[in-house]
């Protein structure tokens, strides 16, 4: 009995060592993941925002010469 306490300590002293050391690795593969999840998401959003700043271009382009039209016809009008 004496042996496997003397073999029982050091034994759990390494199963704590090696689930500690399987938590720095799970932490490690967690905030790879994330930083993953975070850089995906920029793109996303990067390219909402072009798709919203390129929408509203063309809005503006399409209102803008509606808008020059309007003039010119004024203009044609007058004279």
């Amino acid at each position: 009995m004496l042996q496997l306490k003397s073999i029982g300590t050091p034994l759990v002293l390494a199963l704590a060592l090696f689930s500690l050391a399987g938590c720095d690795q799970a932490e490690k593969s967690a905030q790879k993941m994330l930083d993953q999840a975070a850089e995906s998401a920029k793109e996303a959003i990067d390219d909402t925002n072009k798709a919203a700043q390129q929408a509203l271009s063309d809005a503006i382009g399409i209102e803008g010469e509606k808008a020059k039209d309007a003039e010119q016809k004024d203009k044609t009008q007058d004279i």
